[in-house]
């Protein structure tokens, strides 16, 4: 064999130097382009998973946060209204035991009652002040309570103070003229305690000479008017005192 034949057997034989381009799996051959896209589908797989195990359980554990934050933020405003109504509460509390001890203030009591007649008397007289010797002396000539306080349970003053109040009466007479005597009602109704007149009549009185150092003086002025009536005092009834006009209220009927 010569030097030319060795030579074309050298080429006729086939000798893959390059490198295989590429790899195939299960018949697949794995392109570049191909390798690409799985390692793509893979980052992107494995950032679901992330999203799904890391993220989402920090998100909602996020939302919670929020939901109980909300939560309790409604919970410290409606402490701070209920806090606000009840400053606005005590207030109207003291308001109204101001207004319920001025209306008390009207109505007479024990105390009032035990000085009516030194402020009656008084009354009677501070008219006597400026007059003549021989002019008609106004006069209180009776005061005599009817009895015990009882407790108001006939509407005559309305059925709302039906066993709330109780009245005091007292059987008045002044002697007096007529000015003297108005006057003198005119002055009962500026007292303190709260007052009603009833039961008003009046008359003409026997009228009897002034003596004055043993001298008999006609008398000056107007005539003198008898005037009797009935002064009722009116009191609150004391909590014990309403107990006890409810239970008895059943039995009277």
């Amino acid at each position: 064999m010569t030097f030319n034949d060795d030579f074309n057997f050298v080429e006729s034989t086939e000798f893959d130097t390059a490198s295989p381009s590429s790899l195939v799996i299960f018949g697949i051959p794995l392109t570049p382009k191909l390798i690409g896209i799985i390692l793509g589908s893979l980052g992107l797989a494995g950032a679901v998973y992330m999203l799904i195990n890391s993220v989402m359980p920090a998100w909602n554990t996020l939302q919670q946060q929020q939901t109980t934050e909300k939560q309790l933020q409604e919970v410290v405003d409606q402490k701070k209204s209920i806090i606000q109504q009840m400053d606005t509460v005590k207030q109207e509390q003291v308001l109204s035991k101001q207004q319920q001890l001025q209306v008390l203030a009207l109505f007479a009591n024990e105390k009032t009652l035990d000085t009516l007649p030194l402020d009656l008397n008084r009354l009677v007289e501070s008219g006597n002040t400026q007059i003549p010797l021989n002019a008609v002396r106004a006069k209180l000539r009776k005061y005599v309570p009817t009895g015990k306080a009882e407790p108001i349970t006939d509407g005559s003053l309305g059925s709302l103070v039906n066993g709330k109040l109780k009245r005091s009466s007292i059987n008045i007479e002044i002697i007096g003229t007529y000015e003297q005597t108005q006057s003198i009602l005119r002055n009962i109704e500026r007292l303190q305690p709260l007052l009603i007149v009833k039961d008003y009549q009046s008359s003409l009185a026997p009228e009897g000479a002034t003596q004055q150092d043993k001298t008999v003086m006609p008398r000056v002025g107007p005539a003198p008017i008898s005037t009797s009536f009935q002064l009722q005092a009116l009191m609150p009834l004391s909590q014990e005192e309403v107990a006890a006009a409810a239970t008895a209220k059943p039995n009277n009927k």
